[in-house]
């Protein structure tokens, strides 16, 4: 695989580390590029954990394969190639989870490994940093799982990374008429699955989604059910994961379902809320305490699409235990 480029300074100092074979080193080089490629692993399935885990298996890969890097290509596409084929590999695997059926109508929807994307693990490079933000709301990366995995391969080396045809070609082994098709199959599907509201946002909250997260946050505190119906749409979507299924429902609706799951009422009624983003979204983290504990525990953490001051999709996830949305776990 090449670039047609001269070799840079980072190709050399990657070559004369493998000669050498000074471990802490090629860390070193190749630690600089884990937040692209983790966000990358994260498209490719949808996961944060398993998006660490191959990001992590990309890395001993590499070392692994270190002698065969010649320096033709960058050393950011080579690992790009790696962490690529990584994923491949374990999504051929990935046979225990619910497949995602072949019309999913609404967000989240039956994704039932989706889990959210914290954002101060998106990557620090401005450049990247857009790319990111375009391509990681929960929509799109639903949106992706569509694809069987050498589409979605193709699609986000050809239609999120830029790579030219025949360098995905040389990465996935494929043809470029080959890599042609499956990208044309996979703008299909992704034109019907993504919504039209889908597309560039500000990495900073809006004063309007600020308000409504914060309104929501203060209906989860007073107990307000009025309070919290009057910001849902009447026609929210609603999913709760890993538990199965997206519903349309009315604002009444979805608010009498959480109170006959148990919430809001005794031992389930004193929350506090903190307002934070996960995938570039606006999102509540719900804090719950219990009679017999002192203290607040992260219980939930509610992804938000607001629109004309109203929710209009709300995607909850289980947060008890997961240090990785780096959030305070008491409050």
């Amino acid at each position: 695989m090449t670039d047609a480029r001269p070799m840079g300074a980072d190709e050399a100092t990657f070559i004369a580390v493998v000669r050498s074979g000074d471990t802490a080193r090629f860390a070193l080089i190749t630690e600089r590029h884990r937040r692209e490629l983790q966000v990358h692993c994260y498209r490719m399935l949808a996961n944060y954990e398993d998006a660490q885990d191959m990001t992590q298996e990309t890395f001993l890969r590499a070392w692994n394969k270190r002698e065969s890097f010649q320096g033709h290509a960058s050393l950011r596409t080579w690992l790009y190639r790696i962490a690529t084929n990584v994923c491949l590999d374990f999504l051929r695997r990935r046979n225990d989870r619910t497949p995602v059926p072949s019309e999913l109508p609404d967000p989240g929807s039956e994704v039932l490994y989706l889990q959210p994307y914290p954002d101060r693990m998106l990557p620090e490079d401005p450049q990247e940093s857009v790319v990111a933000r375009e391509t990681i709301e929960l929509a799109f990366i639903v949106a992706v799982q569509h694809l069987p995995p050498r589409q979605r391969a193709v699609f986000i080396l050809r239609d999120v990374l830029g790579w030219p045809a025949s360098k995905a070609a040389d990465a996935l082994e494929l043809t470029v008429a080959s890599v042609t098709s499956a990208l044309q199959r996979a703008r299909v599907t992704m034109r019907e699955q993504l919504p039209d509201r889908l597309g560039w946002r500000s990495p900073e909250l809006s004063n309007d989604e600020r308000g409504v997260v914060k309104s929501y946050i203060d209906a989860h505190e007073r107990n307000d059910l009025d309070g919290l119906m009057s910001l849902l749409r009447d026609d929210l979507r609603f999913a709760m994961l890993p538990e199965a299924g997206t519903s349309t429902t009315t604002a009444k609706d979805a608010v009498d379902g959480w109170v006959s799951g148990g919430l809001f009422q005794r031992g389930h009624d004193d929350w506090r809320g903190i307002t934070t983003t996960v995938n570039r979204m606006p999102a509540a983290a719900l804090y719950l305490r219990t009679p017999d504990d002192p203290e607040y525990r992260l219980f939930a953490i509610a992804v938000l699409h607001i629109a004309d001051g109203k929710i209009a999709e709300l995607t909850g996830f289980d947060a008890t235990g997961k240090p990785w949305l780096d959030l305070p776990p008491t409050l």
